[in-house]
């Protein structure tokens, strides 16, 4: 049982790059896909999320972004979409 436990946590998907600015954060994600030929390849996708402490100070976070997070959001999309280009990651074009 221990040995099942210590493979999921060493299978465990780990961000590739996290920008963030305050409460706001954007995590870069790799993702392995198979095409229609059978050929494996990678896309990325970026998740954009808000932390806040809930009532009882626990941290939480949230996808519902108020109209103050607005100018971080831009910020850190801006940066992550810049790694992605300029590392060569956002040409991710594969025929399905």
């Amino acid at each position: 049982m221990e040995t099942n436990q210590n493979e999921q946590t060493s299978e465990k998907q780990m961000p590739e790059k996290k920008f963030s600015t305050g409460a706001i954060s954007a995590t870069v994600w790799k993702n392995s896909r198979t095409g229609k030929d059978g050929k494996v390849f990678e896309t990325h996708s970026v998740n954009l999320q808000r932390r806040y402490a809930n009532r009882s100070g626990q941290w939480m976070t949230t996808n519902s972004l108020r109209i103050t997070d607005l100018p971080k959001a831009a910020l850190v999309i801006d940066e992550a979409y810049k790694y992605l280009v300029l590392s060569g990651k956002g040409e991710e074009v594969q025929a399905e």
